[in-house]
């Protein structure tokens, strides 16, 4: 296809070359993303659509966007949204980034829905703790309608966060929110039928490893935690406390403590215990349920 200046296809082909020289990888995908966003289309119809011409304004804003991209900013951060298993959250720096490891999560708890008694407590509580954009107690919520879901972080703009993601898909009678330290804001007695968390799981010594998209732009509150084992040991703690008998767990974790993970759960008396793997074979998840 004949490639005219001032069109859609010129300038994402300069906006990929530019990414290219940058080092940033997948330089294409990420540039059509960011103008299938600007432009408001599904980033498949810009394939239909390299002939269209681009305003003065939307070739600027595409220039500062892919700018930013070349600085590493994540491109859900410069869009402001993310997919994430059925849905699409807002997202900004004050949250993690969805991962698609996370929507495995979802995915493993929605297919096993009968299996696991999920579609009989009405309403089934849900506790999505340390929920960053809210992604997967407010998917739960969606995917299982009898439930409720209660959302926890230690920072309040990542509660925000969450707060409009509910307000989206109207899901604000639905949901509870707290800014709390664990469950030390939850109100007495408030007990779950499910708990979920992606917690911290990082090792602050493993910092050096990290991508620089992540380590300058993510919240270094929702990665990294100094003691892997005290954290997790105050984390199933506050998990025990408010399980109802018979409830569950899941836990998104480092693969390389999963195991480690799981013997503490055991010896703090919960059972049933199954590490899942991720579509990477990765010792990703811990699974347990309270006798």
């Amino acid at each position: 296809m004949a490639e005219q200046p001032g069109t859609l296809l010129y300038y994402l082909k300069r906006s990929t070359e530019f990414l290219e020289k940058k080092e940033i990888p997948n330089p294409r995908v990420d540039a059509e993303w960011i103008l299938s966003d600007l432009l408001n289309l599904p980033r498949i119809k810009l394939y239909s659509q390299f002939e269209m011409p681009l305003g003065q304004k939307e070739i600027d804003t595409y220039r500062e966007r892919i700018v930013e991209r070349s600085k590493r900013k994540p491109v859900a951060y410069i869009t402001g949204k993310k997919g994430f298993h059925k849905f699409e959250y807002l997202v900004t720096e004050d949250v993690l980034i969805p991962r698609p490891e996370t929507e495995e999560l979802v995915d493993y708890l929605w297919k096993r829905k009968e299996e696991l008694s999920f579609t009989e407590p009405s309403p089934l509580q849900i506790w999505d703790l340390c929920s960053g954009s809210g992604c997967i107690g407010l998917s739960l919520t969606q995917l299982l309608p009898t439930s409720v879901v209660t959302l926890s972080d230690l920072s309040e703009k990542a509660i925000d966060v969450s707060r409009r993601n509910a307000e989206k898909y109207n899901l604000t009678d639905k949901t509870s929110f707290y800014v709390s330290d664990l469950d030390l804001a939850l109100p007495d007695g408030l007990e779950f039928d499910l708990v979920v968390s992606n917690p911290p799981y990082i090792p602050e010594s493993e910092k050096p490893e990290i991508m620089p998209d992540v380590l300058d732009y993510e919240p270094h509150l929702a990665l990294f935690v100094s003691d892997f084992k005290e954290f997790h040991k105050r984390l199933l703690d506050a998990i025990s406390k408010r399980l109802k008998p018979g409830g569950k767990l899941m836990l998104e974790t480092h693969p390389l403590y999963s195991k480690d993970l799981e013997e503490m759960a055991k010896t703090m008396g919960f059972v049933d215990t199954k590490i899942v793997l991720d579509s990477s074979k990765k010792e990703r998840f811990l699974f347990a349920k309270k006798l």
